[in-house]
């Protein structure tokens, strides 16, 4: 059974910073490609983060680019996304998100490749 569970969420004030982390079970971790997604009230989900299943390549949202950072550990079967320099408009429901082994992915921050998600995990930035 495929599983992923978010965690670390909550309410910090803009500037702050917040650790996102995510366990992975049920597949094969090592052998996908999986990114961090969020939605915001009346809003698309939206991609903000990727990595490649060996960690060697990583993709940000225009709207994140230097203030996250994504990583994964494949031995421990897990994503993170750190946060920081947080805003207001970074206030959103997260989703980690991971494509399924053997797909061929177009852009990784697009979410049509990814079939796995998480529940979510609320962040509230206040200024």
């Amino acid at each position: 059974q495929v599983q992923l569970v978010e965690s670390g969420g909550g309410s910090v004030q803009a500037g702050g910073s917040l650790r996102l982390s995510c366990s992975a079970s049920g597949f094969s971790f090592s052998k996908t490609y999986v990114g961090w997604f969020r939605q915001a009230p009346g809003k698309e989900r939206e991609g903000v983060a990727a990595i490649s299943n060996d960690g060697t390549y990583t993709w940000y949202s225009d709207v994140v680019k230097g203030r996250f950072t994504i990583d994964r550990d494949n031995d421990k079967r897990t994503l993170s996304l750190q946060m920081n320099s947080l805003k207001p408009e970074d206030t959103a429901m997260y989703y980690c998100a991971a494509v399924p082994p053997g797909t061929i992915i177009g852009h990784p921050l697009k979410a049509s490749p990814y079939k796995y998600w998480g529940q979510g995990t609320q962040v509230t930035v206040f200024s």
